[in-house]
């Protein structure tokens, strides 16, 4: 298709309708994501040259690569309402309230620390599915509690998942991920403070920053020098855990200081916006609260376990990942030219994605509890229950916007999107768009993967032509998509259900914008003013 301002506004209208009915009408995630896949076909037939065939192949391919998240989806929510059956999340928040007296500290260990944690294990909206729910047990209102846990983590989702973002992009480039690695790390590496402080500032104030800015230096620095050290050294699967565990170290080692230990546990008198449905979310301990906490939380640490041991013991990685499962596409094109090579659709691997581990740790915690007394007949299917009803919607809309960023892809309408975008501007300009590039792609698409692949290619050959900093540039592609993964609705999703909010996404979305433009800016300047020294010779 000829690329002019109709056809490039074409593109954007699916997005921009999505976004437009979460925004401004407060639609949810299923809502949206339904009217949105409905101008996309509407598009994608009558101005881009798809046919029906395209549309059906295309609609396959979403929902194989929709079924790993949608295990995921379901899985979190049934290991949160089975640990909130047994008390657990009340529980952990108690116990993080005794291991950092100061409440900021707390938030940030929960916001940040753990958020970036639970990302690095298994991302997909785990992160918020955790850490939510304790934000909210702690008096947080549900939408401040899914945007901080959200923000805490933008900065791991490149490294984060065995570094998945990172090898896909090497994949579909050809660049070595060892020559990304350094512009990665500082990259991302210079988010992360800025995150730290948006974060203490919705919990505690501008007031209450200030008074723990030192604190917020330090555990943001140490963790942005192990997570470039560890890129630097190729261990980028373990470089999230390493920087996440030194940090939480200095985090706790910083509580104990007396200037941190004045607060206590007093309730932070400048929040604003405390839950009137706290209580709601998460059970009274009661009659639980002297069951073992290690005991109680096992559904976590069964899911840690199990990620690491993934990660580590070569042998069961291999014998979970021997069987694969696949379905080869024929080639299409439309009537105007756009192509869609023939090949395979996702290659999943049926024991070993991050679902199945999600799934696993699920039928483990449910024998743990079960034989441990704690849960029944009665509980279970409680837990059942609550988690059917909070799945249906929250897959539909998955499946939906799933399916918008699938048919933009296979229609051409994507490419037709980003590359009116990089022929507006030229040599000069062109780097600063990259990031917000990586950051739409991973808004529509729900992932820094995804965006890395649908974006990749097209940054790398126009480097080149242009005579930029390949690496660079495709490092700045990917730590915008890092930043743009956490705004992506598909995943407000999961922390929304979780805290209560199912069908609110929009509330949480509109919060959550402005914010991840802040990190956005910072990372837009940085490789701006990288590009021009780089092409100067001053800087590599």
């Amino acid at each position: 298709m000829q690329l002019n301002l109709f056809t490039w506004l074409l593109s954007l209208l699916p997005i921009a309708a999505m976004l437009l009915l979460m925004l401004r009408f407060k639609w949810g995630g299923m809502r949206a994501g339904a009217a949105a896949w409905l101008l996309a076909v509407f598009c994608a037939l009558t101005f881009f040259g798809a046919n029906w065939q395209l549309i059906a192949f295309s609609q396959i391919k979403a929902i194989l690569l929709a079924l790993d998240l949608l295990l995921i989806v379901t899985s979190s929510l049934f290991l949160y309402n089975l640990a909130n059956e047994a008390g657990a999340i009340k529980r952990i928040a108690d116990e993080i309230s005794k291991l950092v007296a100061d409440r900021g500290l707390q938030v940030l260990l929960i916001a940040w620390l753990l958020s970036s944690f639970f990302q690095g294990m298994g991302g997909y909206g785990v992160p918020m599915a955790v850490c939510a729910p304790i934000l909210v047990s702690m008096g947080y209102s549900p939408v401040k509690s899914a945007v901080m846990a959200a923000m805490g983590h933008n900065w791991t989702v490149t490294y984060g998942i065995m570094a998945g973002a990172l090898i896909a992009l090497a994949g579909i480039t050809g660049v070595q991920a060892q020559a990304m690695a350094p512009y990665v790390g500082v990259l991302l590496g210079l988010t992360i403070i800025p995150t730290g402080m948006i974060i203490s500032v919705l919990s505690m104030g501008w007031k209450g920053t200030l008074r723990r800015l030192p604190a917020i230096f330090a555990v943001g620095g140490t963790m942005a020098l192990t997570h470039h050290l560890m890129g630097l050294a190729g261990l980028w699967t373990v470089a999230v855990f390493a920087a996440v565990i030194l940090g939480g170290i200095v985090l706790v080692l910083i509580s104990r200081l007396r200037f941190f230990q004045k607060d206590g546990l007093q309730k932070n008198k400048a929040e604003p916006e405390l839950s009137n449905s706290a209580s709601e979310a998460v059970l009274p301990l009661d009659e639980k609260k002297e069951r073992n906490f290690w005991l109680l939380v096992c559904p976590y640490l069964i899911l840690l376990v199990l990620g690491f041991a993934t990660i580590l013991i070569k042998p069961l990685k291999e014998a979970l990942g021997a069987w694969k499962f696949s379905l080869q596409f024929p080639e299409i094109s439309t009537r105007l030219g756009w192509l869609v090579p023939a090949g395979p659709g996702k290659v999943i691997s049926v024991f070993s994605n991050s679902g199945a581990l999600a799934f696993y740790a699920c039928v483990l915690s449910c024998l743990v509890y079960w034989f441990a007394g704690i849960l029944h007949k009665d509980s279970l299917r409680t837990v059942l229950s609550r988690t059917l009803h909070a799945s249906v919607d929250s897959s539909l809309g998955v499946l939906a916007m799933i399916g918008v960023a699938v048919i933009m892809e296979q229609s051409g309408m994507t490419y037709t999107l980003s590359k009116g975008l990089s022929e507006a501007l030229g040599k000069q300009a062109y780097p600063a768009v990259v990031p917000a590039t990586g950051l739409l792609g991973a808004i529509l698409t729900g992932a820094n993967v995804n965006s890395n692949l649908l974006f990749g290619r097209m940054h790398f050959e126009t480097a080149r032509l242009l005579g930029l900093n390949i690496p660079l540039i495709l490092a700045a592609q990917s730590a915008g998509a890092s930043l743009g993964s956490v705004c992506a609705p598909a995943k407000i999703i999961v922390g929304c259900t979780t805290v209560g909010m199912s069908g609110q996404e929009g509330r949480v979305l509109q919060k959550l914008l402005p914010l991840i433009a802040i990190p956005t800016g910072i990372l837009t300047i940085t490789v701006f003013i990288w590009s021009l020294l780089s092409s100067t010779g001053a800087v590599p």
